[in-house]
């Protein structure tokens, strides 16, 4: 049986998160406190695919500093430079040399699954299929690649219809087989100017190959917007187990499932779980609210954080009025102007300053 290779894809531009990816990866943005990349990476060591490529850009550098070799994940990880984000296929193609004959995993690195892939991975690597795609019923089809399946079988993908002919639409996960490449060779750019995996799918299904689908029931998001991202961090919270590493005084109340980390201090404070404090993080004469994740180094001081992300190095302090549905970038600092406004609906990108009025 052949050792399946793993592909995480970690370039593109992350338009939909500006301005917080116009300096950083959004694959590296934290839910629960964890960078999305490496649910990504956890889900494939997890599923026995341990030797993995992962395509960088632009944000190489981060990305790299971030994974390392792999091996705290129990990986070997390999970089692969993609000069332009010029589409998922062609992502496939400059991967060739890596992936060889092996057949292997494509997994988008800003995708979130929760109940992981390990069940959908064994079944493709026992089976006959060429391909195997996952499927994921939503209400915007329109925003997706989208399947159109015939008496069971696929038969059609559409990327991003206008009248799509079904609500089924590809998850951001892959699975093929070296004759994959004779499909990336030999489709041409879409309207976008990309190289679409969608169209590489297609190649293979019209010249009979085996493309075989599962329709995933569980929890999956594209993490690609602040909203996705807030309600992944939400879902993921719900599962973790609580438990205080750092230090919480007298005064302060920790509510439901709360996690403090390590060195972390909480002060005259009450946190209400599902939460996460972050290594370092300083919550001060605050409350902080269900569904928060606040990464490492973070102060929160005389203000309220509810169903946000802030990630590290940021500070919150002397507000009025409560932070909710915000997602709040690195090294941000939102403080008290002199007058006030009714309400704050954030999204900041990283290194801003931000007076609240």
């Amino acid at each position: 049986m052949a050792t399946l290779k793993g592909l995480i894809l970690s370039g593109g531009k992350g338009t939909r998160l500006r301005p917080l990816t116009y300096t950083g990866a959004k694959q590296l943005v934290p839910v629960a406190n964890k960078p999305v990349l490496f649910y990504a990476i956890e889900d494939l060591v997890e599923a026995g695919v341990t030797d993995i490529g992962i395509v960088v850009g632009d944000t190489r550098e981060q990305v790299m500093a971030a994974v390392g070799d792999g091996s705290r994940f129990g990986a070997r990880v390999t970089y692969i430079h993609q000069e332009q984000p010029l589409g998922l296929a062609h992502a496939v193609l400059v991967s060739e040399p890596f992936l060889g004959n092996s057949p292997f995993v494509m997994f988008l690195g800003d995708n979130f699954l929760l109940e992981g892939i390990s069940g959908y991975v064994e079944e493709f690597r026992r089976g006959e299929a060429d391909a195997l795609v996952l499927l994921h019923r939503v209400p915007n089809p329109t925003e997706f690649g989208v399947a159109e399946l015939v008496d069971g079988r696929l038969v059609r993908l559409i990327e991003r219809p206008k009248e799509p002919p079904s609500d089924l639409v590809i998850v951001g996960i892959y699975m093929f087989r070296p004759v994959v490449f004779e499909a990336v060779h030999n489709i041409r750019p879409s309207w976008r100017g990309e190289l679409e995996i969608t169209d590489a799918i297609q190649f293979l299904i019209d010249r009979g190959h085996a493309v075989d689908y599962r329709v995933i029931n569980g929890y999956w998001i594209d993490t690609g917007k602040k909203d996705d991202l807030l309600d992944a961090n939400r879902v993921v919270l719900e599962t973790l187990e609580p438990r205080v590493e750092g230090f919480v005084d007298g005064q302060s109340r920790l509510y439901g499932k709360v996690i403090v980390e390590k060195d972390a201090q909480i002060i005259n404070s009450v946190v209400r779980g599902p939460a996460i404090i972050g290594e370092r993080t300083k919550i001060i004469n605050a409350y902080i609210g269900p569904f928060t994740s606040i990464y490492h180094d973070c102060l929160v001081e005389r203000a309220e954080v509810e169903h946000s992300i802030v990630l590290e190095f940021s500070r919150i302090q002397d507000l009025d009025h409560r932070v909710a549905d915000s997602l709040i970038g690195r090294y941000v600092e939102i403080t008290r102007s002199p007058t006030k406004p009714k309400a704050y609906n954030l999204m900041l990108g990283d290194h801003s300053r931000v007076g609240v009025v």
